[in-house]
């Protein structure tokens, strides 16, 4: 890893002590939207996902490194963050279109790295559909959009991070056992993509390369892996890339994820820390909308703390730091 002191500090600012990235992740916009509509007949509003956000700051990032949240709706609980956790800002839109298979990336229109950086962000976080084996020239169109981005951080100086979601063009189910079967080389590939230094990126926020569900051991239905593969894929995920890497927690329990964060590290996967968002604080959603906004703070702070407290546990055991890759 070569990194600017600048780009150093700010990472630092973004993990604990010992370099591990313990982020909490709130920049979901269109997934909130339908979660919160789950207990509310009307189109959430505003002003309840702004509220939720900056409940979940408040409560919560006393207990985590850093947190991610986006532009849009985000930005008032930026100012209630914990002194010491560091802030990443998305940069993406929300989603994709539904009526191709391309995925193409999207900036927000009014946003940059730029600005970004002058809201106080630590890092620009951005999300990209990406499949390994999909058409080569929507492949070129994304990796050019990504080249971009990252020129942008390395003309602000500010770490680039990132996410992920790799997808199969001919598969509509990613839980299915179909796409579960593809999923690691999907993951694995599309992560040796973009360590390309020409990419710029300083962290990537990568999904693990099973699923879970489909693993031997862990889920209840069909497996589609024993435990020997799925820790050979997490080796192999490990040796693809130089960069420090992260998990996302893809809306799994909490209980489950912290399993797999065990599992991770003892299939020998040196992984630098989480961006973890649904597993920790979807809950609280929940008692904002049927209970009001005391209710969603005693969750926060039960069950949140609890969830939150148990990753960290997970994760001093579990996780490496940043500054060992490379």
């Amino acid at each position: 890893m070569v990194l600017t002191a600048q780009k150093r500090k700010y990472l630092e600012k973004l993990s604990d002590e010992k370099g591990i990235i313990s982020a909490l992740a709130f920049d979901q916009r269109g997934a909130l939207k339908r979660l919160m509509a789950q207990y509310q007949e009307e189109e959430p509003t505003v002003a309840q996902m702004e509220e939720l956000k900056v409940l979940v700051a408040e409560e919560l990032t006393p207990y985590a490194s850093s947190m991610l949240l986006d532009p849009e709706y985000g930005l008032p609980a930026t100012k209630v963050l914990d002194k010491d956790a560091g802030l990443l800002l998305a940069y993406e839109k929300t989603g994709y279109d539904t009526s191709s298979t391309k995925r193409l990336p999207d900036c927000l229109n009014l946003w940059s790295a730029k600005r970004i950086k002058e809201q106080g962000a630590d890092a620009v976080k951005f999300l990209l559909y990406y499949d390994v084996d999909g058409d080569a020239a929507v492949n070129q169109e994304k990796q050019a959009y990504i080249e971009r981005i990252g020129s942008e951080c390395v003309a602000e100086d500010i770490p680039f991070f990132l996410e992920i979601l790799a997808y199969d063009e001919n598969i509509a189910d990613a839980s299915s056992a179909e796409y579960a079967k593809v999923k690691p080389r999907k993951v694995i590939e599309a992560m040796k993509v973009f360590s390309d230094p020409r990419f710029h990126i300083d962290v990537l926020k990568v999904e693990v390369p099973v699923n879970v569900k489909y693993v031997e051991g862990f889920g209840d239905g069909e497996i589609v892996h024993s435990k020997e593969e799925a820790a050979a894929f997490f080796r192999e995920q490990d040796q693809a890339t130089s960069l420090p890497y992260i998990y996302l927690s893809a809306g799994v329990s909490a209980k489950l994820f912290q399993e797999t964060l065990v599992f991770a590290h003892e299939s020998g996967a040196n992984f630098n820390g989480v961006l973890c968002g649904r597993a920790t604080w979807a809950g609280s959603v929940q008692a904002y909308i049927e209970e009001g906004e005391a209710a969603a703070r005693e969750w926060l702070r039960t069950t949140g703390f609890e969830n939150i407290n148990e990753l960290n546990k997970v994760l001093q055991t579990t996780a490496t730091s940043w500054k060992e890759r490379g």
